[in-house]
C-alpha cells in the first residue's frame, strides 16, 4: 500500500478522503487465496496461445477491485528492480503483437497510467496506435483472454518505459500466419525499434515461419512459455528473436533492494529445427541447435506479477495481478527501446554484454538431462538465459 500512496501522493489521498477507502478495497482481493489461471486456451496445431497468467479466486474469477492488488508490481517497482529509473527512450516505439480485439484498450490504458502518475499515452497525441494485422482499422472481434494479454503488454511497456510510444497490432486469429503477418506490419511502422510477442506454440522451423520474425535493426522479443522445462516453443525458438524467460522477483534487504530466482514456470529447451546463435557459442548451452532463453525478467504471477487494469468482459475491467512470460517479453522489448541499441541482430547484443546483466543463479523449472537447461546457475541457463536487466547496458 505504501508504494501506491507514494505514487499518488499521500497528502492528495488524505485530502480527498480516499485513503481509508483504498485500504479497504485492497484488503478484499489480497485476503483471498488466489491462484494463477492461464488467460488463453492451449493451442491446436499451427496456432499459439498467449502466455498471460492472472490471479483468480477459488471460483476462477478475477476479484473486482477499484485499486491495484498490494502485492502487484508497480511501475516504480519495475524501474527500481531493473535500474531503469533514469532511463529514457526519447519517444521510441514499442510494438505489441497479439490476436483478436480489445475495444477498451485505450480507456483501460489511461486508467493504468493515470493511477500510477504516468504521462498520458493516447491516440489523439500520437503516442498510441491500434491497427489490424494489415495496418488498417478493421479491428478483429473481442476475445477476453487475448484482451487481457494486451492489457498486460501495454501496461508492462508503460511501467518500464513511460515515454515509449506504443503500437498494438491485432491479428485476426491465433495462427502463425496471421500473427506473423502482424509482426511484419509492426516492423513497417514508423519509429518501431522493438516488437514484443507474448505468445507461443510448438517448436517450429524458421524455414517455415522465420521470414515473419527476421527484422535486422529491430529487437523482436518472444516469450519462452509458462510450462517449465518442456522443450522449445516458437517463436521463442526462432534464431531471429530474443527469447525471454522468467523470474520470481521479490523485495530484499540487499544493496539492490530486490532478489530474483528462476520461476518454476519459465519455459526452456532446445529447438529441434533452428540454428544455434553464434553469439551464444561460448556460453555452454548444451544445445546442438537454438537454445532458449536469452534473457529474462519478472514473470512469476505470485511473486513478480504486475498490477494490471484487466478486462473481464467487453465492457468492464478491474485491477488484477498478472504474470507469465507474457510479462517478461514486453519488459525486455521496452529495455531495448530504452537502450536505443538494436542495430543488426539484436539478440546477439546481450551475449556481448553479459556482465552488465543481473545474473540469476538460483531456482529451477523442472527436471532435465543437462543441468543448465532447467536449473539457474552462474552464466547462461535455460530458465533465465544470461539474466535480467541492470539498466540498459546489457542491451
Amino acid at each position: 500500500m505504501r508504494r501506491v500512496l507514494a505514487a499518488l501522493g499521500v497528502s492528495a489521498l488524505v485530502a480527498s478522503g480516499m485513503a481509508t477507502t483504498a485500504a479497504a478495497a485492497h484488503a478484499k482481493p489480497d485476503a483471498q487465496k488466489l491462484h494463477a489461471h492461464r488467460a488463453c486456451a492451449s493451442p491446436s496445431a499451427g496456432r499459439v496461445a498467449c502466455q498471460a497468467q492472472v490471479l483468480v479466486d477459488s471460483a476462477g474469477v478475477v476479484p473486482k477491485s477499484s485499486v491495484p492488488p498490494s502485492s502487484g508490481r508497480t511501475p516504480t517497482d519495475i524501474r527500481s528492480a531493473y535500474n531503469l529509473a533514469s532511463a529514457s527512450s526519447g519517444g521510441r516505439t514499442v510494438a505489441i503483437v497479439d490476436a483478436y480485439g480489445y475495444p477498451n484498450l485505450e480507456r483501460d490504458l489511461a486508467t493504468y497510467r493515470s493511477y500510477f502518475g504516468l504521462p498520458a499515452c493516447t491516440s489523439a497525441s500520437g503516442c498510441l496506435r491500434v491497427i489490424d494485422e494489415s495496418g488498417g482499422s478493421s479491428l478483429p472481434r473481442f476475445n477476453t483472454g487475448w484482451a487481457g494479454e494486451q492489457a498486460l503488454d501495454v501496461d508492462a511497456v508503460s511501467a518500464a518505459c513511460p515515454d515509449c510510444k506504443i503500437v498494438v497490432v491485432q491479428a485476426r486469429s491465433t495462427s502463425f500466419a496471421d500473427l506473423g503477418t502482424a509482426v511484419q506490419t509492426a516492423a513497417k511502422q514508423a519509429g518501431v525499434v522493438a516488437i514484443s510477442n507474448s505468445y507461443g506454440g510448438s517448436d517450429a522451423a524458421d524455414s517455415t515461419y522465420g521470414a515473419y520474425y527476421d527484422h535486422p535493426g529491430i529487437a523482436v522479443t518472444a516469450s519462452t512459455g509458462d510450462n517449465g522445462y518442456t522443450g522449445a516453443s516458437y517463436p521463442a525458438s526462432s534464431s531471429y528473436v530474443t527469447a525471454v524467460g522468467g523470474t520470481s522477483l521479490v523485495q530484499a534487504s540487499n544493496a539492490r533492494g530486490w532478489s530474483e530466482a528462476a520461476w518454476s514456470g519459465a519455459g526452456s529447451g532446445c529447438s529441434s529445427y533452428n540454428a544455434a546463435l553464434s553469439a551464444a557459442s561460448s556460453f555452454g548451452t548444451g544445445c546442438a541447435k537454438r537454445a532458449m532463453a536469452d534473457v529474462s525478467a519478472a514473470a512469476d504471477p505470485n511473486n513478480g506479477g504486475l498490477a494490471v487494469y484487466w478486462p473481464t468482459n467487453p465492457n468492464t475491467s478491474t485491477w488484477a495481478q498478472v504474470g507469465g512470460t507474457s510479462e517478461s517479453s514486453p519488459l525486455i522489448a521496452s529495455v531495448y527501446a530504452l537502450s536505443g541499441n538494436t542495430a543488426g541482430a539484436a539478440n546477439a547484443i546481450p551475449y556481448a554484454n553479459a556482465s552488465s546483466l543481473n545474473d540469476v543463479t538460483s531456482g529451477s523449472n523442472g527436471s532435465c538431462p543437462t543441468t543448465q537447461w532447467c536449473n539457474a546457475r552462474s552464466g547462461w541457463d535455460g530458465p533465465t538465459g544470461l539474466g535480467t536487466p541492470n539498466g540498459t547496458g546489457g542491451f
